[in-house]
């Protein structure tokens, strides 16, 4: 179902579900050079990446990450040049890339040219994939209008104006998957609290009135519902979002959150870690027939909801993928009434390592490599929610029954 190749400057997963091939992508410069060289070198990776799996012009979403954000309208610049008419939805993360380049790039491709497969690129920050009677809506780097400082009052404006420009198309915000919170100096102080504890304080009022999954649950299905996510920090101290949505009338399209067997799922956090909880699912799994997609949550080094194994970037790394591993596995699957879709850590078709201290990068990478091999991967810095955290890890799993 997935095949994974790297190589110098590269990795990438090919997933081929029904008559759909997707293309999943990092890239890193090969070479040195100015920052419009490393990124004209990333592109290029990429573009020969997409070329050989004959899907060209089927690039769809892309992060790209910075080691400094005063580049971003240069990069901005080279992106529109080099992709014209056929532009990703693109979020800017000002998070430095781990192996002192001045960029690295995920992507994700959708097999344009093959049948049934329709791309819609509305702006710069939405396209829409079509394909098999399910759109995949990919919302890229919304941030603040307002001007206040307030980051309550800027996450806010954040989701509201998501909200906004999925509705423009005809979308709902309750059709929402999975989120990325990208949240500058993000446990730093916020007046008398914590700027990620009022990060999730406008998560949770503006989520108050969201209805999410709808008909796609399971019948009869009565936990609560939020979509996966991840809260990240970043450089400097602002706050920008991302999103995926689905949307489908197919009856055999189901929604599943999952949750982990070795953890307190994080909306039932105590008020010690946050006065409002942070509302997301430990994943979010799409599954349509003998197939699962699971869109694996921001997760870290937290058994039950404590910390383990403070001040060893090397042990949270290893006990991150354990978590990982419970939460995708069959047993965990069974748990969530999807006997025979689990997953294990090979069938991670993507996968970003965020690293608090440099300084650990080798260590955690040593480990990632060790229990994930080939898949492709990126490595930034950024601070994660709690200060004793040093590393936390999302991705994107497939599975099939056999």
């Amino acid at each position: 179902m997935i095949r994974k190749k790297t190589s110098e400057g590269i990795g990438y997963s090919i997933v081929e579900l029904g008559q759909v091939r997707h293309v999943f992508a990092s890239a890193v410069p090969r070479g040195g050079g100015d920052f419009e060289q490393q990124t004209h070198d990333a592109l290029k990776t990429i573009d020969d990446v997409i070329d050989e799996e004959g899907t060209q012009g089927s690039i769809v979403q892309q992060a790209v990450f910075l080691r400094d954000i005063e580049q971003a309208e240069t990069c901005r610049a080279i992106i529109r040049e080099f992709y014209g008419s056929e532009l990703p939805a693109t979020s800017y993360v000002p998070q430095p890339p781990c192996d002192n380049k001045l960029i690295s790039i995920e992507a994700l491709g959708v097999g344009r040219g093959f049948d049934g497969v329709e791309i819609r690129r509305l702006s710069e920050q939405m396209v829409v994939t079509s394909h098999d009677g399910t759109a995949w809506v990919h919302l890229a780097n919304v941030t603040p209008c307002t001007e206040t400082t307030s980051v309550y009052e800027r996450a806010l404006d954040v989701f509201e104006q998501m909200a906004a420009g999925l509705a423009e198309y005809g979308y709902s915000f309750n059709q929402v998957i999975r989120t990325w919170l990208y949240l500058g100096d993000i446990v730093g102080p916020e007046a008398d609290t914590q700027r990620y504890k009022e990060l999730n304080r406008a998560r949770t009022d503006f989520f108050r009135n969201c209805r999410f999954g709808g008909a796609l649950l399971p019948e009869g299905w009565r936990n609560a519902v939020y979509p996966a996510s991840t809260g990240i920090g970043a450089e400097g101290r602002d706050f920008m979002a991302s999103c995926v949505a689905l949307v489908t009338d197919r009856p055999d399209v189901k929604l599943v959150p999952l949750e982990n067997p070795m953890q307190v799922s994080a909306f039932d956090y105590g008020r010690q870690y946050s006065p409002k909880s942070p509302k997301f699912a430990r994943a979010m799994v799409v599954a349509v027939g003998d197939t699962a997609t699971t869109f694996v949550s921001g997760t870290a080094s937290i058994t039950d909801s404590e910390t383990q194994h403070v001040g060893n970037a090397a042990a949270q790394t290893a006990q991150t993928l354990d978590n990982i591993e419970a939460l995708i596995g069959e047993a965990n699957f069974n748990q969530h009434g999807m006997p025979g879709l689990g997953a294990t850590l090979d069938d991670l078709a993507l996968v970003r390592v965020y690293i608090k201290r440099q300084d650990d990068y080798l260590r955690a990478r040593a480990v990632c490599k060790q229990r994930l091999g080939e898949v492709p991967t990126i490595y930034a810095v950024a601070d994660v929610c709690r200060p004793e955290l040093l590393v936390e890890i999302e991705g994107i799993a497939f599975s099939q029954r056999p």
